[in-house]
């Protein structure tokens, strides 16, 4: 396994990938050093990017500036990811930029609306959000629901607004129109 750090407008990724593709996607928000420590943890050693990772890398880039993205084509390695989680993981992949799904409507999809739940523990447990876009899976209502990722749901508000998605006034906050 292999990794880079790199810069973006939204701070600095890390991203790891073997020869079966990208097997995980660390978003921007942790100190350099605990992310340093994560990446060893997980045995991903530094290395230069082959040209098919430099793509994704510059994707990654051009959608922390606000550019519209199409990540449909990056292979992923999901070696050792539970069947329900793959399960899950693939009909995120078919929720677009820009649009958004529910807990409730996933595990639908899966045969169970009883699966709500589950279906929050595999976004939680995503190796690799934004190129599989946990961050467009909403609570019942329209509810930001969860996001484990540095930031927490302040994160993931501001992943949906760079696809045009605003989930109105976080909680405790109030607009005023002067």
């Amino acid at each position: 396994m292999y990794s880079t750090t790199f810069p973006t407008a939204l701070g600095d990724f890390a991203l790891v990938w073997t020869d079966r593709g990208v097997r995980r996607v660390l978003l921007p928000g942790n100190e350099a050093i605990a992310v340093e420590k994560r990446l060893a943890e997980i045995g991903a050693q530094p290395a230069d990017p082959p040209r098919t990772i430099s793509a994704v890398l510059d994707r990654i880039e051009d959608y922390a500036e606000g550019e519209a993205v199409d990540f449909s084509e990056t292979a992923l390695d999901l070696d050792g990811i539970p069947a329900f989680h793959r399960r899950c993981y693939d009909i995120l992949l078919t929720v677009a930029r820009g649009s958004t799904t529910t807990y409730g409507d996933m595990a639908r999809q899966l045969g169970d609306v009883g699966l709500s739940r589950a279906v929050g523990q595999a976004m939680g447990a995503n190796p690799i959000p934004l190129i599989i876009p946990c961050h467009r899976v909403l609570a019942a209502r329209g509810g930001a629901g969860g996001f484990s990722a540095p930031g927490g749901t302040a994160t993931k508000r501001v992943m949906l607004a760079l696809e045009g998605v605003s989930l109105g006034t976080p909680p405790g906050q109030m607009q005023f129109a002067f």
